[in-house]
């Protein structure tokens, strides 16, 4: 796991607090999310986030990170690297986290903002049109496929909830879930009365180019057109970090945090989709600057006593 390592330094030896961030490399799983899509993997970034310093409009995942990276070359406080994280325990201090080269740098305060992963569906070649024409965000991408024919991959509750939402932007769905359905005869009346198919053949390819998806080929030799996919196969935290810190888990697998992002931890903090239930990067921006408050604040106090 590569992260961002940013910290507000005294001296070389006196870090006040450290944040740590997952990088956008070519050939991770996209994890944040935004009133459109950011997408490590594949490199699209379908929406505009404006930097407070600038008047025009940034696009594209690593232009966005370069034009951030680039405002912190001005702060003389700040030192900023890119480096794998070993580990990190807690101290008496705060916490000691260790890098590939043995090095350890000590902090009062910890940041963590390490993201989730996204496990995509077992699909052939799912890989090519993730981000183009499958998704897994209807908030994000909804908008792009009104009124086309979208299948919904998702099995039992999951699927079911998923096909419902996309109502709000289609109505020719057909729910896909890849064998048996696991689904209650309320469930399937509902689906009906929203005419919302149901296919429980096993998919064995997808068909399409240039990341345009155009059919489900399924086991029994159909093949059922489709403009797009989504799909909710669930998520995972990308570090194990929050965990081996002694952080407390939702029912959802994200990190429970309270007021300014704070956790169940003294001095650990986690901002962003690794934390709560709205994953954008809106949302994840506005965490980061709560618990860069909390931190500055704690640090102050700290210093006045």
């Amino acid at each position: 796991m590569n992260f961002v390592f940013a910290s507000p330094l005294e001296s070389v030896n006196d870090v006040d607090s450290l944040a740590l961030q997952e990088t956008a490399r070519p050939q991770t799983v996209p994890q944040t999310r935004f009133g459109g899509r950011i997408y490590s993997e594949t490199g699209h970034f379908s929406r505009k986030f404006s930097s407070r310093t600038r008047s025009k409009f940034i696009t594209g995942s690593r232009a966005f990170l370069e034009a951030a990276r680039s405002d912190l070359q001005k702060y003389t406080t700040v030192a900023y690297k890119t480096m794998e994280v070993r580990d990190a325990e807690s101290t008496a201090e705060g916490f000691r986290v260790l890098f590939p080269d043995g090095t350890t740098e000590v902090c009062r305060k910890l940041l963590l903002a390490t993201g989730v992963v996204d496990d995509l569906p077992e699909l052939p070649n799912i890989q090519h049109y993730y981000g183009k024409s499958v998704h897994h965000c209807p908030y994000c991408d909804g908008w792009e496929w009104r009124d086309k024919s979208v299948a919904v991959y998702g099995n039992a509750k999951k699927g079911y909830g998923l096909a419902l939402e996309l109502t709000a932007w289609t109505r020719n769905l057909t729910l896909c879930t890849n064998g048996p359905s696991n689904l209650s005869s309320h469930d399937r009346e509902r689906l009906e009365r929203n005419q919302i198919r149901i296919c429980e053949d096993y998919i064995v390819d997808l068909e399409g180019s240039e990341g345009k998806l155009n059919a489900l080929v399924l086991a029994n030799n159909e093949r059922l057109p489709v403009s797009a996919l989504f799909f909710d196969t669930g998520e995972r935290q990308r570090s194990y970090l929050p965990a081996k810190l002694g952080c407390e888990f939702n029912e959802r697998g994200t990190v429970k945090t309270g007021d300014y992002e704070t956790t169940t931890v003294p001095g650990l903090y986690v901002a962003g989709d690794a934390s709560h239930g709205v994953q954008s990067l809106i949302v994840a921006a506005f965490e980061g600057a709560q618990a860069a408050f909390a931190i500055n604040t704690a640090l102050l106090k700290q210093k006045l006593l």
